[in-house]
């Protein structure tokens, strides 16, 4: 809709990192799953036999190989720390959110592992798993290179982690930016991006510099989809881009994602007698262990090793709905105010309106916040596009950011265009805990270059730390 122009009045042992046990208050919960065929063939992507609970093999283990499984040395990294409490989901039991009887419901969880699945997940299955993420859970999916079903039942993980993401019940449109590429990529070693703030790549657990392939997949981030999904590692031949990603991230809802490409580097060359496996897990040419442990820790909320819990929770942002004009807010005049019927807002009265004036004219909208240290921190916000353009040209943006006390960009969150207009609000949302400790500027940017109009209303924004 074409805007107006108001005039308001008001406004250790082989290859487990070097961990030092810390008693944690509330330790965070990570289920890994072997409910779906994740022992078939060679495979053994368990942390130990005795399941649920990997303690009964050994309460105290000190080296992968006092639990048995493939994945016993990220067991046992994890345990060796105190900061977690570990469980798996035996085979012949389903995946479930929000079934209180059940003891290994999502809901009772911080964290769930999928490692290389070769059983399809039942459409409840996959709606609970969605559910999980979008509520606050934290989804490791492990893929493996196309052909490799090992139960011989016509789903590799591939396919399977695919049909997750566009067969849900929840958001059939690749829900966290990414699909999996039908490869066999037979050997590599992919290279991280230089991101010294990411706490996946520089994590408690290490620096991450590179992983390794040993025949497995890529993926197609896909930001139009979701625009929080970023790759973290790419094939050794490529450039950082949609393209290629071996190693992923995303947020959906409150939740978080991460995805990788092989279950090479998560084996840890031990387990259950008749298996051959491969060591990834101490491959000197790699940083395997440091990065399924990062992301790990990522996934679950916290940052492993010690950190403390979030003494600061709840919401940062000042007048988040614009009820109260501009208060706390600084931007482009006129851009908060009540606009009725021209472009309601998503709930009260009040919202912010960025560009719509069809010609050529900028509009900001910010307001500086302090993310509390040791805390999980989201952005959240609804908006509204509309726009008298067509095609898939992006005349018009917005651009949402976080800067730095100096006005310098810390990061681009997403940018927005006529592109993407459509007929309602819609929720987006960002995981902000990289910047925990500091005070940042949230700063929205509309950048209106042509003469037909695009208006970015925004409302009912929240930053909150957990």
């Amino acid at each position: 809709m074409l805007r107006r122009i108001l005039f308001l009045t008001a406004l250790a042992c082989l290859a487990l990192p070097a961990i030092h046990p810390v008693a944690a208050a509330t330790p965070k919960r990570i289920l890994f799953d072997n409910s779906k065929a994740e022992t078939a063939g060679n495979a053994d992507w368990i942390i130990g036999t005795s399941q649920p609970d990997p303690t009964g093999q050994n309460p105290s283990p000190s080296t992968e190989t006092d639990w048995t499984g493939a994945l016993s040395a990220w067991g046992v990294a994890l345990q060796r720390t105190g900061q977690y409490s570990l469980r798996t989901l035996p085979a012949g039991n389903t995946i479930s959110y929000g079934n209180t009887a059940n003891a290994l419901d999502l809901s009772n969880f911080d964290a769930f592992v999928l490692p290389e699945p070769n059983i399809v997940l039942s459409a409840a299955e996959k709606t609970a798993v969605l559910r999980f993420v979008q509520n606050g859970g934290g989804l490791f999916l492990v893929s493996d290179h196309t052909g490799s079903d090992r139960n011989n039942d016509g789903w590799d993980s591939p396919e399977i982690i695919n049909d997750l993401m566009t067969s849900n019940g929840v958001d059939n449109t690749d829900p966290f930016g990414f699909s999996v590429d039908l490869k066999n990529i037979g050997s590599d070693h992919p290279v991280a991006i230089a991101d010294s703030g990411n706490a996946v790549l520089n994590g408690p657990f290490g620096t991450v510099r590179h992983s390794l392939i040993a025949n497995g997949t890529t993926f197609t981030l896909k930001p139009a989809d979701n625009p929080a999904v970023k790759g973290l590692l790419y094939l050794s031949t490529s450039s950082p881009g949609n393209a290629n990603a071996f190693f992923a991230t995303s947020t959906f809802g409150s939740g978080r994602v991460a995805v990788w490409g092989d279950s090479s580097p998560i084996d840890d060359g031990t387990g259950q007698p008749g298996n051959t496996l491969y060591d990834g897990w101490s491959d000197p040419s790699a940083d395997n262990a440091a990065l399924a442990l990062n992301a790990t820790a990522w996934l679950a909320g916290g940052g492993g090793g010690g950190t403390t819990s979030c003494a600061s929770a709840g919401q940062k942002l000042l007048n988040p709905g614009f009820e109260s004009g501009t208060t706390a807010w600084t931007g482009t005049t006129g851009v908060i105010g009540q606009y009725g019927t021209d472009e309601p807002a998503h709930a009260g009265t009040w919202s912010a309106w960025l560009d719509g004036y069809g010609s050529a004219r900028t509009d900001t909208l910010s307001q500086s916040v302090t993310l509390p240290a040791n805390c999980r921190s989201t952005l959240a916000f609804w908006l509204h596009i509309d726009t008298a353009e067509t095609g898939t040209t992006a005349y018009d943006t917005l651009k949402v950011q976080l800067l730095n006390g100096s006005g310098a960009v810390l990061s681009t969150l997403a940018t927005y265009s006529n592109v993407n207009a459509a007929g309602g609000y819609v929720q987006r949302t960002f995981d902000v805990s990289a910047y925990a400790g500091q005070t940042v500027t949230l700063r929205f940017t509309g950048t209106e270059g042509s003469i037909k109009q695009t208006s970015f209303v925004i409302d009912d924004t929240a930053l909150t730390a957990s």
